[in-house]
């Protein structure tokens, strides 16, 4: 068996035609278009690449980008200021404070700051809990386009079984309140799980996301089981590779995401989604 790949960026296209279909909508209803505000604090390269590809996004798609860029000595006071002036900016509908942060703020008090129905990556503890009681608004941008790659390839979901590798806040522990929303049975690995091959060995799908290239090794895989891998890693030889030793896994699979193209576009697609919903659910 060779497990067929998952084009993300294919998926991202349908997303992407969908939103802008639906500014195009708003607009001929006489409405403004969905206007998003992307904070970046420093300068970090990644955070720099991150941003810049969401807002392309925005300019391809007709959502209004209004890009802030501060100094990486800004104070915690002085970003929450700028978060309650978006806030109260009717011609605002998502705002989006690119991660990671400068030491000096606490990025906890940064994420709840922003508005909920602002909270267009979705991390805010509202929308999080709303995901958790089978109500989702804004839902986090990752774990929700990996919903959006398993229902490109016609994932049942009911009576499946799902393990997920990674307990962040951010994607792991959101992706198995999605995996439940969507009727598997999930599981969430982490650093306490005392067999993790055990537990991806038995999944129907396996969703990957702690940050460490090759973890999951080809061979834990069940023949026939869906990989998602969501890590992105950086060899010394400058080869970008994905949590999951992709080769093997491969071999055993019945559908896997490369690494890169498979989760990663899908992660701004998703975000432009949420800003579209956003600007829909305030009129």
């Amino acid at each position: 068996m060779t497990a067929q790949l998952i084009d993300g960026k294919a998926v991202a296209a349908q997303v992407h035609a969908r939103v802008r279909e639906g500014v195009q909508a708003r607009q001929a209803a006489g409405r403004r278009a969905p206007a998003l505000a992307t904070l970046l604090v420093g300068a970090d390269p990644a955070s720099e690449v991150y941003v810049r590809n969401k807002r392309r996004a925005c300019e391809e798609l007709g959502i209004r980008s209004l890009p802030l860029h501060y100094d990486a000595g800004i104070t915690q006071d002085a970003l929450l200021a700028e978060i309650d002036r978006l806030n109260d900016d009717p011609e605002i509908d998502g705002i989006l404070v690119q991660l990671p942060l400068p030491k000096q703020i606490d990025a906890t008090q940064v994420i709840e700051r922003i508005h909920p129905g602002k909270d267009v990556d979705g991390f805010h503890p509202y929308n999080l809990g709303r995901l958790a009681q089978r109500m989702p608004v804004l839902r986090p941008c990752t774990p929700f386009g990996v919903i959006e790659l398993l229902k490109s390839v016609n994932e049942p979901f009911k009576g499946r079984t799902a393990v997920v590798v990674g307990a962040s806040n951010h994607v792991g522990r959101p992706m198995m309140l999605e995996l439940m929303l969507a009727g598997a049975t999930a599981t969430c690995c982490h650093r306490f799980t005392a067999d993790v091959p055990g537990e991806v060995a038995r999944a129907d799908i396996v969703v990957v996301a702690i940050g460490k290239p090759g973890f999951v090794k080809g061979e834990w895989i069940r023949p026939g089981a869906t990989v998602i891998d969501i890590g992105i890693n950086r060899l010394p030889s400058g080869k970008l590779v994905g949590d999951v030793e992709f080769d093997t896994a491969r071999e055993r699979a019945a559908y896997i995401t490369p690494v890169p193209g498979g989760v990663g576009p899908m992660t701004v697609a998703m975000l432009m989604q949420n800003t579209l919903q956003a600007a829909q659910n305030r009129g």
